[in-house]
């Protein structure tokens, strides 16, 4: 058994280009493995993380104090104290919480922590991705970035040279 008491722990704020939050990482406090827990607090007027849904990891969302909105799955639903939302792992969990009341909003958000996992961004056509630590993870990771769907390239686009130094692929031999 590992425990923690979230008044032992100190709220760290993220200021994120449009997001400001405050958040205590439970999980990462009791070095939780493939369970991710985290508190959240939005203050009046913020928007949590953009729009967006996992491919690989589930969460779940319950409201400790507080109300707002939450958009999911493309509309938009009320939020008070006492409800459990689940994101499924596809695009049917596409979610954003939004603090539109006049108090806090003080939340739980509890995850699974696959990795590797690609997280899409509907609203800006991205997506992004984590290889080696899911998102909210605290290894480092292999491969991340965040990519326009726009960007596809052909599968051979970038191939000049095979590896034994011949031409590449779609030459004539």
């Amino acid at each position: 058994m590992r425990k923690t008491n979230v008044s032992t722990l100190a709220w760290t704020r993220q200021d994120l280009g449009g997001m400001d939050i405050r958040r205590k990482q439970l999980g990462e406090a009791v070095d939780a493995e493939e369970l991710g827990c985290s508190l959240y607090e939005l203050p009046t007027g913020e928007r949590a993380w953009p729009y967006h849904y996992h491919t690989a990891n589930e969460e779940a969302l319950f409201v400790l104090a507080g109300s707002g909105t939450l958009r999911a799955d493309g509309e938009m639903h009320e939020l008070r104290e006492g409800d459990y939302v689940t994101f499924p792992a596809d695009e049917s969990g596409a979610h954003r919480v939004i603090n539109d009341s006049e108090g806090a909003l003080r939340y739980l958000v509890v995850s699974t922590m696959i990795e590797p996992d690609v997280t899409v961004y509907p609203d800006s056509e991205k997506f992004g991705v984590y290889v080696g630590s899911p998102p909210g993870g605290r290894e480092v990771r292999s491969l991340e970035g965040y990519y326009r769907q726009d960007d596809a390239v052909d599968y051979w686009v970038d191939e000049t040279t095979s590896t034994d130094g011949s031409a590449g692929a779609g030459g004539q031999d």
